[in-house]
């Protein structure tokens, strides 16, 4: 016969088994309600800050050991330029106001022609932007992008697009720890974010690739092109 344990478990206490998997499904629901409420919260409310701006300074911690200050102003949907509204849309995402999040037709062409032998080249919708600046960090990972999924289907259906464009505007990324429209207006032009011309727009927009090389301040041939390409799609808008 086998031998029975010394201290055999108690009838009805749960196994570790039965704990982790109430315990993950604690978690699962914390993290479900909390991110549910937050993006209510933030339908209203000004964000504070971002995820990525959080990721700037823990970077300069790590690699200098100091911190650097972030310039970052938020400001609200009537004052910001109908320049800048119609340049981000022209240069990072055209079908804004058609999909639901997501760009389908544009995530297709990205495939395809990465298996014809291109460069896969990203699809990213300025909602998938607001979800991974506002509240992920730039690392690449399935869970990362799983996601990006959920807070990007959160705020499609929580917010308006208006809501959307005016928190992208404000926590997108215009150069080295420069944060918003309001920011980036000032700092290159000395104006505010509704003054801004349609080229200093267009401008804008046209480094929002990657604004720490592409810089305003200095625009490039290329930046220059690429804001003549941008003034011309705005135009078909």
């Amino acid at each position: 016969m086998a031998r029975q344990s010394r201290f055999p478990r108690k009838s009805g206490s749960p196994s570790i088994k039965e704990i982790l998997r109430k315990t993950a499904l604690y978690l699962l629901f914390a993290f479900l309600a909390s991110s549910i409420g937050l993006c209510v919260l933030l339908r209203w409310i000004p964000a504070p800050t971002s995820a990525f701006m959080v990721y700037r300074h823990v970077e300069d911690l790590i690699d200098d050991g100091v911190f650097k200050p972030i310039y970052y102003a938020w400001i609200g949907t009537k004052k910001i330029s109908p320049y800048a509204s119609s340049a981000v849309i022209a240069a990072e995402d055209q079908r804004f106001f058609e999909h639901s999040g997501f760009d389908l037709d544009s995530i297709q062409s990205s495939i395809d022609v990465y298996m014809d032998g291109g460069r896969l080249r990203g699809a990213s919708t300025i909602s998938q932007q607001v979800a991974k600046n506002l509240f992920l960090t730039p690392s690449k990972s399935f869970v990362r992008k799983g996601l990006e999924v959920w807070f990007t289907l959160l705020i499609e259906t929580l917010w308006s697009k208006e809501r959307i464009l005016t928190v992208y505007l404000n926590i997108a990324e215009f150069g080295d720890h420069l944060f918003g429209i309001e920011a980036a207006s000032q700092h290159y032009f000395g104006v505010h974010a509704n003054q801004i011309s349609r080229s200093q727009a267009a401008l804008l927009a046209a480094t929002l690739p990657n604004p720490i090389i592409l810089r305003a301040a200095k625009p490039s041939s290329y930046l220059l092109k690429r804001q003549h390409w941008v003034l011309g799609q705005m135009q078909n808008q």
